[in-house]
């Protein structure tokens, strides 16, 4: 028995909650929708506004695309800002782990993010994201500028910048004239018994004239023309079939399963061509920016990913160290602090698809008492009987369908790391390279390994009557 299996087999069970998966019935879904356009309801569910229109963005059975996390709730708002206007966002702090507005070009690469501890409360109000703050205060509004030019050059991303703030957000133009705008508002992992806002609503887009005159909510929807047709690069939300066949073409000449492997082998989110090098075998360029390749990207979170294939083994296994992170479902009083403010797991189809499968977050895996924690991807039918959080061990399914479009073998694994500080240096965000980046995580790089069910039945007994 290797040195994993041996970890493995003396995992610590602890009792938590792992996030539950449930097909998807397509056909089922599209039915449901043309009931509730019947009883004059939108075919998709979640709250949505005139200025957030596109969304919300999450797992099945709301709007899936661009690779989003299952504990999240993404809204887009695509406008134009008049000449001589001026916009800002007024809304109330979530009851969540996060949020964030982050601006985007054409591309769906992201430009700036001001994220919830970033902004400034309103006179008398609070900001229940700041350590130690009180997450349920009343008083929670705040308001931001939305301005037409690009951010100051050489912003950090990824990592705390605890005690600075930020009053606007950047987002140009771009597209034909009279020019596009987008900003994706994001919420993450909503106090338990919130709806999808975190109990805050939809903020509320604020436009004042050149005439002066000001126009609220629904009244500035229209000369923010926010029901535009979108201007967007086609490969902004998925890599386009074509690229995605010729991709695939590449990596056949480098393995029969390339670009899985056994072990994975894990690559950094940087640009786009880092991507596609996956495929290819190119190395990356030591410059490029971090998590920009992505399909609209979270500026606040870096990322790790590696592609599995059920050629190679049906049931995959990690183990590696947790971070900490404030625990916050519970509505705790306080406002924690950790190594992160949130790190989450997800299984997702292929690059040509972008549909996630299921994700399941720090709060949400168990973590033995010595600080580690396992992982099982698996078909539902391949899924070892320990393989669930009584035993401890998290699981995340694999699709029937596989990368939904070519493969039905193949899953695309995700770590994510948010807004790591400077203190832990072992985050996705102090990864100084490819081939450093098992001595840069230290014991938080995820070790995995291909096994069959019954072996991982063997390798981790779940003894619960004899604990």
């Amino acid at each position: 028995m290797n040195a994993l299996l041996r970890a493995i087999a003396a995992t610590l069970f602890v009792a938590l909650a792992t996030g539950v998966h449930a097909a998807w019935d397509q056909a089922k879904a599209v039915q449901q929708g043309l009931e509730q356009v019947a009883a004059g309801k939108d075919p998709t569910p979640g709250p949505r506004s005139c200025f957030w229109a596109r969304g919300p963005v999450s797992g099945d059975p709301y709007i899936n695309i661009a690779y989003p996390d299952t504990a999240t709730f993404y809204w887009a708002a695509v406008f134009t800002i008049p000449a001589g206007a001026k916009l800002r966002i007024e809304g109330r702090f979530p009851h969540s782990r996060y949020m964030s507005f982050i601006s985007y070009d054409e591309a769906g690469r992201p430009i700036e993010s001001v994220a919830d501890y970033l902004i400034k409360p309103g006179a008398g109000a609070t900001n229940p994201f700041l350590p130690n703050a009180d997450r349920s205060v009343a008083q929670r509004d705040y308001s931001l500028e939305v301005v037409d030019a690009r951010p100051p050059a050489g912003q950090p991303v990824g990592m705390n910048l605890a005690g600075t703030t930020r009053d606007r957000l950047h987002t140009p133009k771009y597209g034909l004239s009279p020019g596009q705008q987008t900003i994706l508002y994001r919420i993450y992992a909503n106090d338990r018994g919130q709806d999808e806002t975190g109990g805050a609503g939809l903020p509320e887009p604020v436009l004042t004239l050149a005439d002066g005159k000001v126009l609220r909510g629904i009244q500035a929807c229209q000369p923010l023309r926010t029901n535009q047709p979108l201007q967007l690069d086609a490969s902004a939300m998925a890599v386009p079939m074509g690229k995605y066949n010729e991709l695939l073409e590449a990596a056949k000449k480098l393995g029969p399963f390339y670009p899985a492997t056994n072990p994975p082998t894990w690559y950094q989110q940087l640009d786009r061509e880092a991507l596609y090098g996956i495929y290819t075998g190119t190395p990356p360029n030591p410059n490029a920016r971090p998590s920009e390749g992505g399909f609209y990207p979270n500026l606040d979170n870096q990322y790790i990913r590696t592609i599995l294939n059920r050629k190679a083994g049906k049931v995959l296994v990690l183990r590696a160290k947790a971070p900490s992170t404030p625990k916050t479902l519970a509505g705790d009083a306080k406002m924690g602090t950790g190594d992160l403010r949130y790190w989450s797991w997800c299984s997702n189809q292929g690059f040509a698809n972008t549909r996630v499968n299921l994700c399941v977050h720090d709060e949400n895996i168990p973590v033995s008492p010595n600080g580690t924690y396992t992982l099982v991807v698996s078909r539902v039918a391949d899924r070892p009987r320990n393989a669930i959080k009584e035993c401890g061990v998290a699981w995340l399914p694999m699709a029937d369908d596989g990368d939904g479009a070519v493969d039905d073998d193949v899953t695309v694994l995700q770590l994510r790391n948010m807004l790591g500080t400077g203190d832990f240096k072992h985050a996705v965000q102090g990864v100084k390279s490819q081939a450093s980046m098992a001595q840069d995580m230290g014991e938080y790089f995820p070790r995995a390994t291909y096994l069959t069910t019954s072996a991982f039945e063997t390798a981790a007994p779940c003894l619960i009557e004899r604990r």
